[in-house]
Order: C-alpha cells, then structure tokens, then sequence
C-alpha cells in the first residue's frame, strides 16, 4: 500500500485490533458492476440524502461517468469528486452543479492512485476502497493491455462504523486542497451522526441489485472480446455475488448485540457435525456456507397462503419455487437460490426451519423428506442460539455459579428430539458436546470474506441431500 494513501491509513488503525480488515484484489471490470450497483441504491434509497466522496484516479474516468454524477447529485447532500485533473475535468455541466465539488488531486498525491466510493447516509453506508496495484506487483506477467484486467487491492463493505472512519480520513486529507470544504463536510457528518438511526434501508434490494449488476457484467465477459484472463475475471466476479451476502449476513450478526458470533459459530456446529456424520468434503463445505448465509432468510416469515398445510404445503412450494424453493419476499434469498452455483445453499437454508414431525414451515415436510443438510442446519441454529442465550443471561456470574451451558442447551434440544429434530441428529449434537467438553474446540472465526471463492466448488449448485443418500447414515451411523 502506498504511504499515506486512505487505504494505507485504514489499515494501520485496524492492525493488531479485534477486528482486522481482510483485503482481495478486484478487477477494474467487478469494481465498475459494483460501484455502479452501490451508486443506483442511492436513486431508491429512502434515507436522508447522502455524503458522498469519491476518488476516480484521472479526471478522464470522472468524465465517463460525469453523467451518472449528475443523477446522483439530484438524490444526494453532498458529492465530492477527487481526481488529477485532465482536459475537461472541471467544465463538465455537472462540475457546475452547486453540490458538487470537484477536488483536483497532485498526480503525486498517493490517492492518485486509489478509486474510492463512500456513501455516508444516517441510514445508508457503503464504500469501495481500492488501490491500483503497481506494475512491480503485476510481477512478470506485466501490466495487463485489456483495461477491466486491471486489478486493485483492498476491500468493500456496508459497514457503518467503518464507512465513517474512512470518511473522516478522507476530509482529513482534502484539507490540504481546501480547507473550507473540509470544515463544511466535518459539519456534515456531525450532523448526521445525531440522526443516525437503527432502522436502515433494505440491504436485502441493496444486495440483490449488487448481485444483479455483478450477472450483468459476467454475461458481458462472455462476449467475443480478447480478454487474456477471462476464467480469472469470472472467477472475481463470482467470488463478489457471495461476498455480497456474506457481508449481509455480517451485519445482522453485528447488529445482534446478543449473538454477534452466530453466523460462524453455527458454520462451525454445522460442519463438525457433518465431519461426525463423514460427509464427503464438498458437502462439508456447503454446510458451512449456508451455516454463515443462514440469518439472511429469517425463520419467522410464512410463506404459505393462509390454509395452506401438509400435502398441499408442498405442492405448493413444488409449483411455485421448483427443486429450490426460497422464501420469495426476502429479495437476498431469492437471488442466492437464482445463482447456479448456490442454488442449492438457498434451499438448504430455506428448509432449515422444518420439523421432523412435518409441522415445519415453508413446506411442512416430514422426516427424511427434509434435506439432510437442512436438519444438520436447523439443529446446529438452535442448540448455537441456546448456548447464546444461556451466555447471556449468566455472564455477570461467578464460574462457580455458572450452569453448565452445553449440557442445558443440549437438553433442551432433546426435549424435541422426534418432533422438531432427527433423533440421530440429536445424537450427533450430543456426541459432539461430549466432544466439546473435553477440550475439543471449532473453528468459529469469522470467514475471510474478500476470499470467498473457497465455499464454491462444482458440487455446489447440485440439490441438497436426503439421509437416504447418505451410505453410512442411512446405516445407523
């Protein structure tokens, strides 16, 4: 990273700390599908206009996009526009524009060399902060000649606390270009932070269109161009479209201030209870990435006609949703089950919610009915979300007095063992309490989201498995 850039600034303050920032690279080709995905959210957003400070490198991609800007201005507070100048730069109609201000980079200035998208809103945040990798880090293959096959290293996320960060760092550095601007958009974010709100725009949509524009861009790929990295480029752009729902599911998890570890520590029950049950390593895989996706489809919503019960319930799903049925108003479940390759993530977690005794939801499906993967899912959910709450509520105990919460969270689960659980799940939790107890520890920290083409393999658009498909466990494993 170069000295002084914003990105290098982030990463210092976040070195050493509890939660450091994991960094990818991206191509030019993904960054302009997600930018563009990021900037149309704020058309439709119903939040308070927004700040927004941008780094374009050359005023010659600001111009290619000044048109765009000028739609964004009309929706947004506040645009700021950084970039060394070109020809042009500063004439553009939208320069003009009296919320906009345009703020003409020194070609030396390391955030020359940065493309940064902040959106700052009380109930909105995104950003992309990105650092275009140097022609030594291209290494012997050189600088590439196709203009999307340039790559950027850093990382994006919708994560308030840190879009904010980045912002102050970012008015910090336009005071040494105008001093005055600085201090109007330190007001600015002040003003906000007092009207900063819980309740936030539907990053769900948000997700869906960034997903959405990502498809685009890799349909585009496919066309007759001569692009010398283009299984490379495919593959960046897939490991976005997953990385735009781990990122969602991040934050529901930070948002729950009673369980902020549930999505890795369910990812975690979930696979070990596979390696218990000897599953093959691509289904393993697939548990724990529908184990860190499993909150973004939330286990309270019907998605069955009023009546609509028993046989019926699952025509109904069959008819409607196919071999992957996915709740259908929750926008970021349905594009996960229409993505082929986590078509069938999206039905494992959607059926994570049924009961053994068929009573469940959305299909009310019954015993083996149930996709294994579900069971193993629904199960881990639970017993993670006792643990939880038993934590909580004995935190400010002393060790003496503390119950034991593995035992408690596991009795309960079996108070429901041949009703909402498989019994021989049950008796896999069990096992691996057992486990737990004496000094087995999971692997439950957080994923390396900017690295996430790891959970993918060519098994994974493949239907989730019954128990009858699996040898050993059909068995009495």
């Amino acid at each position: 990273m170069l000295q002084g850039s914003i990105l290098q600034k982030l990463a210092t303050a976040h070195t050493g700390g509890p939660r450091p920032l994991n960094f990818g690279v991206y191509y030019k080709n993904t960054l302009v599908a997600l930018c563009h995905a990021l900037e149309d959210s704020i058309l439709t957003a119903n939040s308070a206009p927004p700040l927004v400070i941008t780094a374009f490198q050359r005023g010659k991609w600001y111009l290619q996009e000044a048109e765009r800007y000028s739609q964004l201005a009309q929706a947004s507070q506040q645009v700021i526009i950084m970039a060394a100048p070109d020809t042009g730069f500063a004439e553009h109609p939208t320069s003009q524009l009296p919320n906009v201000d345009l703020v003409a980079l020194n070609p030396a200035d390391p955030v020359a060399q940065e493309w940064h998208l902040m959106i700052l809103s009380p109930s909105f945040t995104a950003m992309v902060l990105c650092q275009e990798l140097s022609a030594a880090d291209y290494g012997v293959t050189g600088v590439p000649s196709a203009d999307l096959e340039r790559k950027f290293y850093g990382f994006w996320t919708f994560e308030a606390g840190l879009v904010q960060e980045t912002v102050e760092l970012a008015i910090d550095h336009l005071g040494r270009y105008n001093p005055e601007l600085q201090q109007k958009l330190i007001a600015q974010v002040q003003a906000m932070a007092k009207t900063r709100t819980v309740e936030s725009d539907d990053l769900g949509q948000i997700v869906a269109r960034v997903v959405d524009y990502l498809q685009t861009s890799e349909l585009d790929l496919n066309q007759p161009q001569a692009f010398t990295h283009q299984q490379a480029l495919d593959n960046n752009i897939i490991s976005n479209e997953l990385q735009a729902f781990l990122r969602l599911a991040q934050l529901t998890d930070i948002a729950d201030t009673n369980n902020q570890m549930a999505a890795s520590e369910v990812a975690a029950i979930a696979e070990t209870m596979g390696q218990l049950l000897q599953l093959p390593a691509w289904q393993l895989k697939r548990l724990r990435l529908a184990g860190l996706l499993h909150r973004i489809a939330p286990l309270s919503v019907n998605v069955l006609p009023e009546g609509t019960s028993g046989s019926n319930a699952k025509d109904f799903v069959n008819i409607q949703y196919g071999e992957a049925p996915s709740c259908p108003i929750v926008p970021a479940t349905q594009r996960l089950r229409t993505m082929p390759r986590t078509k069938a993530i999206a039905q494992i977690i959607t059926h994570q919610a049924e009961w053994w005794n068929g009573s469940g939801q959305p299909a009310g499906f019954a015993g083996e009915e149930i996709p294994l993967e579900s069971r193993i899912l629904g199960l881990a959910t639970d017993f993670q979300s006792r643990v939880a709450r038993l934590r909580k509520s004995h935190h400010k105990k002393s060790e003496e007095e503390m119950p034991d919460t593995l035992d408690t969270a596991l009795s309960e689960c079996k108070q429901e063992e041949g009703q909402r659980w498989d019994p021989k799940l049950v008796a896999t939790l069990e096992l691996l309490v057992m486990g737990l107890k004496q000094g087995l520890t999971l692997p439950a920290a957080p994923p390396k989201i900017s690295a996430g083409m790891w959970l993918i393999d060519t098994h994974s658009s493949s239907e989730a498995k019954t128990n009858r498909e699996v040898q050993h466990y059909a068995h009495g494993h």
